[in-house]
């Protein structure tokens, strides 16, 4: 009976044994604190400069492939500061990479500039266009590059110093939306050795990004009938709008039939362009959604079949053309974690009493609850939710190539919407540059854990191998060039 019960005991030991090993603990770097402290003085100092860069961005508004300006300042910032910068990657000729130091770790880090259309806007609190202005930061991107950039250079100077050791990368990535520009660049090869991507997205709130994404696949369905005067031989024409509206009205009897987290929405981007002619040409533009990819390139053929069966139901002809298709965002707690601490040290966004009274005017726009303007000055507590959230984005097929990690930083009036005119004109001001430097430090000092801890790092890949199985990585929009001319 003694017998029984030790062996039962050591069993019972072993197991527990077992399943804490099961629940590794982030590996902890090495006191690096002096850096830290060295890294967040050097870019507080140089906050004017990026704040600058920033606001010449949000000037320039330009739309997704049309980055010309934006991506050359980027680029001549870099390499003023010393880095190598190789430019028209990926047949892309706003894309870059910009390179300094050599050897081993090698991080990267990503930076974005594009704007959307539609959304011009002046900073100030009220709604306010801009005339013959194409479109607007309603994403903040003009934030993101700059951050990313002053980032890089933050750690550039390290190595520079030899006090780091390793290669730190800046990727110039345009057309995020819509345009799936990451997904060009992975695919191209220009993230293979790298050993982490870090990346950071403007919000209405600070805390690591541990929600998942939506896959997404985009199309533009075109028809093409017969013109005819409408009143006077309409026998004569074949509507490719009747086709349009067809295929739109089969897809939506078809959102009952999906599973419930599918998100489908369009825009007829031409639709004619006088009621007494029957149009000959029509087009709309599609995006499909879902937290699984492989429940996107369903239901999208599904769409493309609904588009099929309106052609043939109008006697028209239809064509379609892929124009983007993301991944969903693997997830690493690893690096999550590390982030978290270096977020906790930044802090958040405090503002004046002037940054309050706009803030505040911002908010009585809204016909929603809201946050108080103080959250902005807190750090939401890590918490990892696998359900995807209700947007999608390109850096999920990054986070296929490579463990990849990144924050929301409070750049808007909290309660802010993206893709708002709200969310243009914060970005317009001091409330959207001071969270873009929470997100320029945040990064900076998950960059130096990184360069000193290397079991940091290799946690962090062991994690992404296992979330990644046994998948092989396939870019959703398959073999086609980039779509440089999606917004025309």
């Amino acid at each position: 009976m003694k017998r029984m019960l030790l062996l039962a005991g050591c069993l019972l030991f072993a197991g527990g044994f077992h399943a804490m090993a099961q629940k590794k603990k982030t590996v902890v770097a090495p006191s690096n604190e002096p850096l830290k402290t060295a890294t967040l003085a050097s870019l507080e100092s140089s906050y004017p400069a990026y704040k600058n860069i920033a606001l010449q961005i949000w000037d320039n508004a330009e739309l997704g492939y049309k980055e010309v300006k934006s991506s050359a300042l980027l680029q001549e910032t870099l390499k003023k500061e010393g880095f190598t910068v190789e430019a028209g990657v990926a047949d892309i000729p706003t894309a870059f990479v910009a390179t300094y130091g050599s050897g081993q770790p090698v991080i990267g880090i990503l930076a974005e500039f594009d704007a959307l259309p539609g959304l011009a806007q002046q900073a100030v609190p009220e709604k306010k266009g801009i005339d013959g202005k194409a479109g607007g930061h309603g994403c903040g991107h003009h934030l993101f590059g700059a951050a990313s950039v002053a980032a890089g250079v933050s750690i550039k100077k390290l190595i520079e110093e030899k006090k780091l050791t390793g290669t730190i990368k800046v990727y110039g990535c345009p057309a995020e939306e819509g345009g799936s520009g990451k997904v060009y660049m992975v695919r191209a090869g220009l993230f293979n050795n790298v050993d982490v991507a870090i990346h950071w997205h403007p919000g209405d709130g600070n805390g690591v990004t541990m929600t998942s994404a939506l896959a997404n696949s985009s199309a533009k369905f075109r028809f093409y009938g017969l013109s005819a005067h409408a009143a006077g031989a309409p026998d004569r024409g074949r509507s490719s709008l009747d086709a349009v509206e067809a295929m739109n009205h089969m897809v939506n009897m078809m959102r009952e039939h999906v599973p419930q987290e599918t998100r489908i929405h369009y825009v007829i981007t031409n639709g004619g362009k006088a009621p007494n002619v029957v149009p000959d040409f029509a087009e709309v533009y599609y995006y499909v959604r879902h937290p699984k990819r492989d429940q996107v390139k369903q239901i999208f053929d599904r769409v493309a079949t609904a588009a099929k069966a309106a052609a043939m139901g109008t006697e028209t002809k239809m064509e379609f053309e892929i124009i983007g298709g993301t991944h969903d965002l693997l997830l690493n707690r690893t690096l999550g974690e590390a982030m978290q601490t270096n977020l906790e040290k930044v802090g958040g966004v405090k503002y004046t009493e002037e940054e309050k009274a706009f803030a505040k005017k911002i908010q009585s726009s809204f016909t929603f609850n809201y946050p108080a303007v103080e959250s902005a000055d807190s750090i939401k507590p890590l918490k990892i939710e696998m359900d995807a959230g209700g947007g999608s984005t390109d850096v999920g097929d990054v986070s296929y190539a490579l463990p990849t990690v990144g924050l929301r930083a409070a750049t808007w009036a909290p309660g802010t919407p993206a893709h708002s005119w709200q969310a243009v004109a914060c970005g317009g001001t001091e409330i959207g540059t001071k969270g873009m430097l929470v997100a320029a430090k945040t990064m900076a000092l998950t960059a130096i854990d990184l360069f000193t801890n290397p079991a940091l790092i290799q946690q962090s890949k062991d994690e992404f191998l296992k979330m990644k199985g046994n998948y092989k990585y396939e870019a959703l929009l398959g073999t086609r060039k980039p779509a440089l001319n999606y917004r025309d």
